[in-house]
């Protein structure tokens, strides 16, 4: 204030009430004077004001771009503001933060901290950006961070060098919690961000030891969670006291903790009076429960549960507020919900961004909320879910943008990823040898959701071509249409069959997560017997040595999707079930089920890791209706079934020696069979999308009995989701595997879910 008021006196002793005759503006850059003229809020005509001329520059100061202002005024009543801009930073670059000299990578990490090339130079600026990025180096675990900021001034514009040395990692060593006595101490470390270094604790899912500075203020107030979920609402955690070692730089951790005792709930209320909300059903379907320990996760998970169904009803905002009363004399808790509704809100819009390539109306379709309906939060949540599973998007949020107290918008925002695609895929096996697959496929044609695809695969004894057409929502009505057709040759150990054919199906969205089908195929097959390989019981259906035979199958199916994502899904549940007649028309004549289930649930919430667990089942029957010709019979192996084993090299079978002494096996097939799978899936690279998947496969396959032949496959997998599309590659090891078993070491698919 000390220029402004100096410059105050200087224009009072020349100008007293004389008015303005002009206004000038030098060295403006960034702004037009019309502008200017609109921030000064002074125009030719005016009178000399000098607390006007002070708001001026105050106000010019406030715009970002200037180092100096001065005012002065002729005696004529001229006044000349004469700017001085900040000059550009034209560079800027990091050194000793990481060994990557990439521009893209330097970029990303300048704006991480809230600094571009081009922005204009501001100290105040430049320090905040040096304490983020500190904080931001001590979060990686780093000790005692220095950062030195080298400016250069050049012609007009700023230079900027950022000299960083990090200092040192700081390993745990060992956390102290004094006074816990009442739970396991594991369990208290578990929820902590900093956690003592495990043996081999570089391994993914193990803990490093690595301190998290950032994170230490906040581990107490985890640990007191861990206590409220256990019932102990009295129980204290102090700050963490951290002792670091400088020689070593290890460090113990201690808490001091008080536990308190164990509370039970006594009673639960919930009160509010909201039309339609059925309060006792609601608290039929509470987690936290009367007579037991209280759980601070549970109150909150009920918390979400009642905001959930009173939304439901309309009220975007309505507000639960929790209150739980103490009763210290016999250790129980009185918690008591209050909801307060706020008013019923309408859709105003559907607003819908970042779709480049997908029209509006096919996101529209999948979205459960449209302008004049009532507020939904299941319907909120249902159609992010939908968005997710069609595959069209890498990210989907869906969020509220409120107009009045009545009235919101949804924004639902979205981030395409690749639909349409090259994809390639292979292995290799000692008895098909290598393996090649390509497609040509875009499951969102032009952003219509249709979907179409030409596909082959080659390999030393098997070649196979495929074109294929769906469309899931013709003319965006819940029935959808697809086509298929197809060509394979295929050399079995005792046969070679060579099939031409064509499907068509129709389904229908029967509710939000529920489909169903019909299906027709048709194919014709030939079939040709090595007679020397080949024991003739085998093929008692047969009753020649070549076989032509034509198959028509109606089918139809009923399939359940709730899962969030389509190629990676965090959580819900598939269920599908079909049933097929074979016989209407052609040669074959039996009836097949089918069975599958997945269930996947992420664990980030509760351990605070991106671990995915899944299970998968895959269950197949045949029944004999007067002819099962053995390349349509059950065979297991391979990706999508027992891992570690060729494909379709698992089923009943005979072994023998034949003439020359050569072991050999005749392949009877199987009309019933079990495939389980449990994966565990882990993050490798959070930018290029990219998981590990650990997995245990168990297959049963057999013609009387389903458990004639089993068989277990184990190993892991590399999941990338690449922009050419998601690719697997699968190193797997067949378990116990007989003498005449073909097994299989390694496989990879481009374009399946994994």
């Amino acid at each position: 204030m000390n220029k402004l008021f100096t410059l105050s006196i200087g224009l009072s002793s020349i100008l007293l009430a004389q008015n303005i005759t002009s206004i000038e503006y030098t060295g403006l850059l960034h702004l037009s004077k019309d502008v200017a003229t609109e921030i000064s809020g002074i125009h030719v005509g005016d009178s000399f004001d000098i607390n006007k001329i002070d708001e001026s520059i105050k106000k010019f100061y406030s715009q970002g771009y200037f180092s100096d202002i001065v005012v002065s005024a002729s005696k004529n009543g001229a006044l000349i503001y004469q700017f001085k801009e900040k000059s550009v930073i034209s560079k800027l670059q990091m050194k000793g933060y990481n060994s990557s000299s990439d521009e893209d990578e330097q970029e990303a990490l300048f704006t991480s901290i809230g600094l571009r090339k081009g922005d204009l130079y501001d100290a105040v600026k430049v320090q905040t950006a040096k304490k983020k990025l500190i904080k931001k180096i001590e979060a990686e675990g780093y000790y005692d961070t220095v950062v030195e900021i080298e400016v250069e001034p050049k012609e007009e514009s700023i230079a900027l060098v950022f000299e960083v040395n990090k200092g040192e990692k700081i390993y745990i060593e060992k956390i102290d919690f004094a006074g816990a006595n009442r739970l396991d101490t594991a369990d208290i470390e578990s929820a902590l961000a900093n956690k003592e270094e495990d043996f081999m604790g570089w391994l993914p899912g193990l803990n490093d030891g690595v301190a998290h500075m950032d994170q230490l203020a906040y581990d107490g107030l985890r640990a007191k969670d861990v206590y409220m979920q256990n019932g102990y609402l009295d129980a204290t955690v102090s700050d963490p006291l951290m002792r670091v070692d400088n020689g070593s730089y290890k460090a113990n951790v201690t808490y001091q903790i008080s536990e308190g005792e164990q509370y039970r709930i006594n009673t639960i209320r919930i009160l509010g009076d909201v039309d339609g909300l059925k309060i006792n059903d609601i608290k039929n379907e509470l987690t936290a429960l009367e007579g037991k320990i209280f759980n601070i996760n549970k109150l909150r998970k009920d918390m979400e549960y009642i905001k959930e169904q009173v939304a439901n009803l309309g009220y975007a905002n309505v507000r639960v507020k929790p209150d739980f009363q103490k009763n210290a004399n016999n250790h129980t808790v009185d918690i008591q919900y209050t909801i307060v509704p706020g008013n019923i809100v309408t859709i105003n819009d559907v607003i819908i961004s970042g779709n480049h390539t997908t029209r509006d109306r096919v996101i529209r379709r999948d979205i459960y909320l449209a302008p004049g309906d009532r507020f939904s939060q299941t319907d909120l949540k249902d159609s992010k879910n939908a968005l997710g599973r069609r595959g069209y998007f890498e990210n989907v949020s869906i969020e509220q943008q409120k107009i009045d107290e009545t009235h919101s918008n949804l924004l639902v925002k979205v981030k395409e990823t690749a639909t349409g695609s090259i994809q390639a895929g292979g292995g290799y096996g000692s008895f098909q040898g290598a393996m090649v697959s390509a497609s040509l496929s875009d499951r969102n044609i032009m952003g219509s959701g249709i979907n179409a695809a030409i596909s082959f695969d080659i390999s030393k004894i098997s070649v196979n071509y495929s074109l294929s057409f769906n469309n899931p929502r013709v003319w965006d009505s819940d029935y959808s249409l697809g086509v298929n057709l197809y060509q394979s040759e295929y050399q079995y150990v005792t046969y070679d069959q060579k099939s031409i054919g064509a499907g068509v199906n129709i389904g229908k969205q029967l509710t939000r997560n529920l489909y169903g089908s019909l299906n027709y195929n048709y194919s014709k097959n030939k079939t040709n017997v090595d007679e020397n390989t080949t024991d003739f019981h085998t093929f008692s259906l047969f009753g020649q040595e070549d076989l032509n035979y034509a198959k028509s199958t109606f089918s139809v199916g009923l399939n359940y999707d709730s899962t969030d994502d389509f190629y990676i899904p965090r959580e819900g549940i598939i269920l599908g079930g079909s049933l097929g007649y074979t016989g209407v028309g052609g040669d074959e004549k039996f009836l097949e089920a089918g069975f599958k289930f997945g269930a996947y649930y992420g664990l980030e919430d509760l351990i605070d890791y991106d671990l995915i667990l899944r299970y998968k089942l895959r269950a197949s029957a045949l029944k004999d209706q007067g002819q099962i010709s053995l390349p349509e019979k059950l065979f297991m192996g391979g990706i999508g079934s027992v891992r570690g084993f060729e494909p379709y090299s698992l089923a009943p079978h005979i072994d023998s020696v034949d003439d020359e002494g050569r072991d050999s096996r005749q392949y009877l097939g199987g009309t019933k069979s079990v495939i389980n799978t449990i994966e565990a899936s882990i993050p490798l690279s959070k930018a290029a999308r990219m998981r590990l998947a650990f997995f245990y496969d168990y297959g049963m396959v057999g013609r009387k009995d389903v458990n004639e032949i089993t068989k277990e496959g184990y190993g892991v997998s590399l999941e990338w989701y690449s922009p050419m599309g998601p690719i697997n590659l699968v190193f797997a090891r067949g378990r116990n595997p007989d003498k005449l078993d073909r097994t299989q070491s390694f496989e990879f698919t481009m374009g399946r879910k994994f």
